[in-house]
């Protein structure tokens, strides 16, 4: 008999898992059942600013279609929670009193938002009431409140200083409305970016038109609106940041109380083993923002600096397709090869991509030392590996700022400000570790006025769409093949479903491939 598979949660890494399983069910290999609490099938959250500011349609965000999914097979549950999972007879239970029977269970819960505890807002974190006015940004419902603000050229208030409040900020801001981002700290993306590329950073986003209120305490808010709803932001030293609509952006902490409350391990997330299996439960197993992937052996060296779940989508699908085919295999009369399977490879370090009109940003690795610091510079330099070099360059006065930390010559931690082409070859030289020119200034002329479009991202294996691991390659195939939109080399390859920053990448080679004249 066919293995039942149940997935809890029903977001974008939820709809990977299912597209992939799709054969496998269509087969009759495996009976797929899916529980969303959403009255809606999977959609891109990541782009729900996006929809927000008119730039995108609700359409165009979504991940699948459940008429579809119920016609090939799948059981589709949606608007409906899990209140309990029942181990011991393998069911879950569902609000609407609904009991799925199991044989593998996949936690897809995801994250929900980081709500600071402000007086004026319900402290409790499993449960917070926003009032009118006030939003996380997560769902539909909420674009649709960002929407009416904008359109209504609205005072917006961004609490937070990370990629998705300023793009959020930044996308507000260019269709009119006033925004301010308050954040903790002296610059944005504080836990990202060293000092001299966030102080360019604010510089470029107020040349945007985004206010900053940098090295702000927020206590609470206030509720003088006409209809009751937000009217300020109230800081530690007394000031108020007035605004219509407030939009907190302060992180994202992983589901796991569905996991806890069925008596698995966690940490900051379903602590599973390099299967993606929660310790000592081969049932039952966990993807995306709610795993953290930490083995239970203590000695393994993949998992001695191991770190929770990275909050973005694209590790989420990578561990989707890889948990689809070990699925597969233990339904399949090959059950007994699944071990064989290699193991689910480590992820890299993330990069964070901020990409918006008029401002351009690529973060990642440890960047936080300094041309001079000589105790930071040699305290890595340890067992025979060379000592770290930096280097760094900065225009502050045109918003751009360049920064390569390398050890060996192999960067092991970058920032780029403003410099597209420059960022885009050591993003790629990063991903590969591979070893920069020793004249490191060659670089920066990427950017410079007598290069053509297109410098800096020549190299055809080059990774165009980091979300969905999609290259340039692939990219250039499908549009050869016949597309010609965005959209179409969306569906043809996955490129562009994820966060969106590869979109202009994704038009400049549908450009180049109907103007050979470009380079």
């Amino acid at each position: 008999m066919s293995e039942q598979i149940v997935i809890v949660g029903f977001g974008p890494v939820a709809a990977r898992l299912v597209d992939e399983l799709l054969p496998a069910v269509r087969s009759g290999q495996v009976r797929l059942a899916v529980v969303g609490e959403e009255a809606e099938a999977a959609y891109n959250r990541v782009l729900v600013a996006d929809l927000g500011v008119g730039r995108t349609t609700a359409g165009a965000l979504a991940l699948a279609d459940a008429a579809d999914l119920v016609a090939a097979g799948v059981d589709v549950h949606l608007g409906v929670r899990v209140k309990r999972v029942d181990r011991a007879r393998q069911q879950v239970l569902l609000s609407d009193g609904t009991r799925v029977h199991y044989d593998r269970l996949v936690f897809a819960t995801g994250s929900r938002p980081v709500i600071p505890n402000l007086t004026g807002i319900n402290p409790d974190p499993a449960s917070p009431v926003l009032p009118a006015g006030v939003t996380a940004l997560r769902d539909l419902r909420d674009a649709d409140v960002l929407r009416r603000a904008v359109d209504g050229g609205k005072r917006v208030v961004v609490l937070g200083g990370g990629v998705l409040g300023l793009e959020t900020a930044l996308a507000a801001a260019e269709e009119g409305a006033t925004v301010t981002v308050v954040h903790n700290g002296p610059h944005p993306l504080g836990r990202n970016i060293d000092r001299g590329g966030g102080t360019v950073l604010a510089a470029s986003l107020r040349r945007c038109g985004v206010r900053m209120a940098g090295n702000a305490r927020s206590t609470g808010v206030e509720h003088n609106a006409p209809d009751g709803g937000f009217s300020a932001l109230l800081l530690e030293d007394g000031q108020a940041i007035d605004g219509d609509l407030l939009v907190i952006s302060c992180g994202v902490r992983p589901r796991t109380e569905l996991a806890e409350g069925c008596g698995l391990s966690t940490g900051t997330g379903i602590l599973v083993d390099h299967r993606l299996r929660a310790h000592h439960e081969p049932h039952i197993f966990a993807i995306g923002d709610c795993a953290e992937v930490r083995c239970p052996d203590p000695g393994c060296a993949a998992c001695r600096n191991a770190k929770g779940p990275s909050g973005l989508v694209g590790p989420g699908w990578r561990q989707a397709e890889w948990l689809a085919g070990y699925l597969t295999l233990l339904a399949s009369d090959l059950a007994g090869d699944a071990e064989l399977l290699p193991a689910f490879p480590p992820e890299q370090p993330g990069v964070v991509v901020l990409k918006a009109r008029g401002l351009n940003m690529a973060v990642a690795g440890d960047n936080s030392a300094d041309p001079w610091d000589e105790e930071a510079l040699t305290a890595g330099a340890v067992n025979g590996r060379p000592p770290l070099q930096i280097a760094q360059w900065a225009d502050p006065e045109h918003g751009r700022y360049v920064k390569m930390t390398t050890r060996g010559g192999v960067l092991e931690g970058l920032v780029a400000v403003g410099m597209p082409r420059t960022a885009a070859e050591l993003v790629g030289l990063y991903e590969r570790s591979a070893e920069l020119p020793a004249d490191r200034s060659l670089l920066l002329r990427l950017d410079g006025p007598d290069q053509l479009p297109g410098a800096g991202s020549s190299d055809p294996a080059g990774t165009v769409c980091r979300c969905a691991g999609v290259k340039g390659a692939a990219i250039t195939a499908a549009v050869a093949g016949g597309c010609s939109t965005v959209a179409d080399v969306s569906k043809a390859t996955r490129a562009g479903t994820g966060c969106g920053g590869c979109h202009e990448d994704i038009k400049g080679l549908i450009e180049r491939h109907f103007s050979p004249a470009l380079p």
